[in-house]
């Protein structure tokens, strides 16, 4: 079969593929949908490709003319086995979302239209948009806060359909990818209400509805101020170590995992951690995920983070395997792991006095060992001065050992 060849102006102009849904910017240039929504909305650019123009407005027009002389050319040439490029389906406008939103207030209607809206999310990133400047957050949100569990004296039918608009509304709000301004505004709603949900939530049997929240919690996290995460109850930590200990799906554990990170560089948040079992779920966490890299670096980051407060290295020191799995750790997953392996030990170290039992329980485990190995590999310079300044710290206590290097114990004399 000969080869077609496409008219240039079927190109779209970022992807020089044939287009099937051809729309006109603001700036007059046309692009294929897909293509020019993954530019705007999902490579986050604001300008125009070919022009380079800042867009003001990012609404897409259909250039009917140009897809119907696809549709004409796919016609003539359908011998060649060039299939007709299908009438596309106009993207959902913003009068029609308010009008679902306005419908939903109706509990009669309210699960079919979340259902619609699910759908109409799930459709392309331009009706995600469109959602959003329609205030679909917002009213999500307030279904989610404002739910309200049937008492007793309730038919049971009533509470099933109630939780289930609420965990439509929390799926669909994830699903959203909402933008920054709107998970800042959701955080600050209602007097943090919203994360009071969240915390409902994650306490829930429902699996889809805690991994949705965790996930949900990660992104609002990710653009939240250190000052605003003071003010979280420590029942919060309590629930995502939880969902980390249950590990109810593995993009449900890294988001628990990514969300201890985003809290924990705050003092009274590493020790409410600590507190609430974070060190030991952490340390088997690490034990039944030993080849998972991300997963490790993240949960080796933790540890680090909640070993700078006596609290947290108490809980490693009375895991039974906690100094071990972070000694082995080091030199066997990355780079990154085997520094914060290595500032791990060295926070323990640290307030280990010199006939401390934990310095022999380190001997015996290997630690030193292994400490050993880091100045002889390249592993970084910052990682192999923490690992000196361990053993230099506590050379008196080590330097029987046979692997304990010459240099380190002929420079502290006993």
């Amino acid at each position: 079969m000969d080869e077609i060849e496409v008219p240039s102006f079927f190109l779209c102009p970022i992807s020089l593929e044939i287009m099937k849904d051809p729309v006109i910017l603001s700036t007059g240039i046309t692009y294929d949908r897909m293509s020019i929504e993954n530019w705007i909305f999902l490579r986050k650019n604001n300008n125009c490709p070919v022009t380079k123009q800042e867009l003001t407005d990012v609404e897409l027009t259909p250039n009917h003319t140009l897809r119907r002389l696809l549709q004409a050319w796919c016609t003539l040439n359908a011998s060649y086995g060039i299939q007709r490029i299908p009438t596309p389906r106009l993207p959902v406008s913003t009068s029609q979302i308010s009008k679902l939103i306005k419908d939903s207030k109706s509990p009669k209607l309210q699960m079919r239209c979340l259902k619609r809206l699910k759908s109409i999310a799930s459709e392309n990133e331009t009706n995600k948009r469109f959602m959003e400047s329609a205030g679909a957050a917002n009213f999500l949100a307030s279904i989610i806060i404002n739910a309200k569990r049937s008492s007793a004296d309730e038919v049971v039918e009533e509470e099933f359909e109630l939780t289930r608009a609420e965990d439509e509304a929390l799926s669909i709000l994830y699903q959203l990818q909402l933008s920054e301004t709107s998970l800042k505004s959701l955080i600050r709603s209602e007097n943090g209400e919203f994360i009071e949900s969240m915390i409902r939530f994650m306490k829930s049997d429902n699996y889809e509805s805690r991994t949705y929240s965790i996930l949900l919690l990660k992104t609002i996290f990710y653009v939240v101020d250190q000052a605003e995460m003071k003010s979280f109850r420590g029942e919060l930590l309590k629930e995502v170590i939880h969902v980390l200990k249950d590990e109810i799906s593995p993009k449900a554990s890294k988001a628990a995992l990514q969300v201890l990170i985003y809290l924990c560089p705050l003092g009274r948040n590493r020790i409410k951690a600590s507190e609430a079992g974070a060190v030991q779920v952490i340390v088997d966490f690490l034990i039944s995920h030993p080849s998972d890299k991300r997963c490790s670096e993240m949960a080796l980051t933790v540890l680090e983070l909640l070993c700078q407060c006596a609290e947290g290295r108490s809980e490693l020191l009375k895991h039974g395997a906690g100094l071990a799995v972070v000694s082995k750790g080091i030199l066997r997953i990355s780079r990154f792991a085997s520094d914060r392996g290595v500032r791990i030990i060295h926070s323990i170290a640290k307030y280990s006095g010199s006939s401390s039992s934990v310095l022999q329980e380190m001997l015996q485990l290997g630690v030193v060992s292994k400490l050993c190995l880091v100045l002889q590999v390249d592993c970084g310079s910052k990682t192999k001065e923490k690992a000196t300044e361990i053993l230099k710290m506590h050379s008196r206590a080590w330097k029987n050992s046979l692997c304990f290097p010459m240099a380190i114990t002929s420079s502290y004399p006993a």
